[in-house]
Formats: C-alpha cells, sequence, structure tokens
C-alpha cells in the first residue's frame, strides 16, 4: 500500500510538471503578440533567426512566466505547511492573516519609507513574522489547536487589512493608487532582477522545507506520536512555521497578496494523489500549475489585462464555498 501510494504520487507530480511546462509555454507564446512555439523556442535557445521574438520572449514574457511558477510554487508550499500542522483544510496563509501581515509590512515601507525592492521584502518579511508570532502567541494553551489558530488568525486579519486601508487613506494619492495597484497581486512589471532574487530565496527556502518532510508527517500524527519517534515537536513546527512565512512574505514583496493560491493547492494535490495527508511537492507543483494559469487568463481571457490576483479571487471564492459546504457535510 505505501509503495501504491508513492508511486501514484510521483506520477501526479512528474504530470504537474509537464502540465506547468506547457502551460508556462501558453504564457511565453500568447498575449496581443502572438509567437508559434517554434519562434518561442528559437528565443530561448537564442537562434540567430529569431529577431524580434528574442526580446519579446526573453526580455518581456519569461521573467512574469517564471515568476509566476516559481512563487506560484512557493504559495503551494506555504499552504501545506499551514494545513499539515492544523490537520484543517481551511488553514492557509491568506485566511489566517500572514498575507495580511506582509501586506501590513510592505505598505508602511512603501507609504512611509517608499524603499527598494529589498526594503520591500525586508518589510513583507518583519511583518509576516511578527503576525505570525502574534497569531501563535494568542493561540497558545498548553499547545496550538488547529481551529483555535484560525479562528484567531482570521480576527488578526481583519484588525489588519482595517490598518492596511487607513494606511492607503492617509497616504499622498500617488502612492495610494500605486499601493492599491499592487495590493491586488500582480504580476506585470517583474523585471529580470525581482525574478531572479525572490525566485531564488523561494526555491532555497523550499530545499531547506523539504528536509522537514519527514518531521511534518511525524506531526500530522499528533505531537504525542510525534514525540514518540523521536521527532521534537514545538522546534520543528516553529521552524517550518518561519519558512512558510518567509514564502509568503518573499512571494508578497514581489506581487502584493494573491489569494486562495495557498489555499486550493494543497487539497488539490491531496486530491489528485489520494493521500491521506498534506504532501509539500505535489502542492508546490500544483501551486505552480494554479498561478501560472490564472496568469495566462488574466491576460488573455478578456480584451484588457487584469490583475493575476482577480482571477485567483474569483476562482478561489469558488473554491472555498464549495470547501466550507464540503466540511459541513462531511461533519
Amino acid at each position: 500500500m505505501a509503495l501504491r501510494w508513492q508511486a501514484r504520487t510521483l506520477v501526479v507530480s512528474a504530470l504537474l510538471a509537464a502540465l506547468t511546462v506547457v502551460v508556462t509555454s501558453c504564457a511565453l507564446a500568447l498575449r496581443d503578440y502572438p509567437l508559434s512555439l517554434a519562434q518561442v523556442w528559437a528565443a530561448l535557445t537564442d537562434d540567430p533567426a529569431a529577431g524580434f521574438a528574442r526580446t519579446v520572449v526573453f526580455e518581456w514574457r519569461a521573467p512574469r512566466a517564471i515568476a509566476a511558477v516559481v512563487f506560484g510554487a512557493g504559495l503551494g508550499a506555504a499552504g501545506a505547511v499551514f494545513q499539515s500542522l492544523t490537520r484543517n483544510p481551511l488553514a492557509s496563509p491568506d485566511i489566517i492573516g500572514i498575507s495580511a501581515g506582509s501586506y501590513t509590512g510592505a505598505l508602511i515601507v512603501i507609504v512611509v519609507v517608499q524603499g527598494s525592492y529589498l526594503q520591500l521584502t525586508a518589510g513583507a518579511f518583519t511583518g509576516g513574522i511578527a503576525t505570525a508570532a502574534v497569531i501563535y502567541l494568542l493561540a497558545w494553551r498548553q499547545g496550538v489547536q488547529g481551529f483555535r489558530l484560525i479562528i484567531v488568525g482570521i480576527a488578526i486579519s481583519a484588525m489588519l487589512t482595517s490598518f492596511n486601508t487607513w494606511l492607503m487613506l492617509s497616504a499622498q494619492l500617488e502612492v495610494a493608487l500605486a499601493a492599491a495597484a499592487w495590493g491586488a497581486g500582480t504580476l506585470g512589471g517583474l523585471g529580470w532582477q525581482e525574478t531572479l532574487v525572490g525566485g531564488g530565496v523561494v526555491l532555497a527556502l523550499l530545499v531547506v522545507l523539504a528536509t522537514f518532510g519527514r518531521a511534518l508527517r511525524q506531526l500530522e500524527l499528533g505531537d504525542d506520536a510525534a514525540r514518540a519517534t523521536g521527532t521534537r515537536a514545538e522546534p520543528v513546527r516553529l521552524a517550518v512555521i518561519v519558512i512558510a512565512v518567509a514564502l509568503t512574505a518573499v512571494v508578497a514583496s514581489a506581487t502584493g497578496p494573491i489569494a486562495f493560491i495557498a489555499l486550493a493547492a494543497p487539497q488539490i494535490a491531496r486530491r489528485l494523489c489520494r493521500a491521506p495527508g498534506i504532501a509539500v511537492v505535489p502542492s508546490a507543483l500544483t501551486g505552480a500549475v494554479l498561478l501560472a494559469a490564472a496568469d495566462v487568463a488574466a491576460l488573455n481571457l478578456l480584451p484588457v489585462a487584469l490583475p493575476v490576483g482577480v482571477v485567483t479571487v474569483v476562482l478561489g471564492g469558488g473554491y472555498l464555498l464549495w470547501l466550507l459546504v464540503h466540511e459541513v457535510r462531511s461533519r
């Protein structure tokens, strides 16, 4: 049985990786100036015959397409961590307030300091870590119970959302408009610098998170069972939460808060793999596919290009409604 589950997970992961390549190819080929797949390949391989197509693909579209894949994987993995720790499908950074905290930290940098991308990243990370610490402390009652963590997180998220609104209302008009556009969640304007720096940090965090895979599976059995197998429950929980918050903060600093990817990706991956628990790798690959596909839809489905966050909110809202109905019926 264990071999069967593992084999299915490997097959699903391979299919998700292949689907990611397909969606990324569509992102490079489609838009107002359509290209054939042959032209895209020529541009990526630096073929002299590519001509202007190389500028379109390599300079304009590739940073955004790569960012969608890497940042989507980061959000999917962050959602997997929180849902695995709480054993609750409603737990994700955007539901329990981590994304709102990262957004608050970034907004302070934008409105008060008007800082650089690295300062924005630092602000988002600080805001996310501070929010996670407050939620963790308020939810602590001789341990952290998943449902209590979600309720406290929703309350903190509501307060931070109000504070973020006040920040934008008190800012200068130009700064407030820029912050509002960024706050919708967008991959527009990303260049190679943001993609390489942010993507490199996300990939490094994913590698570190992969080393905690076995410990996460033990924590899903409960703290007592995890300790019985030699897993130090609280240090491991704290470490993976910090990694998940860092993933959320890095993505938020580059794209703004993109909702529902972290919520939906782990549950979709679990159902595809037919696994009893949440696996990080399939969740990350599902997040990559979802964000890349949402960005393609945001740029091509309507006459006017939309921020990708608008598409994820529309799709994610329907998914959240289905999830709530499903959870109520299963109890």
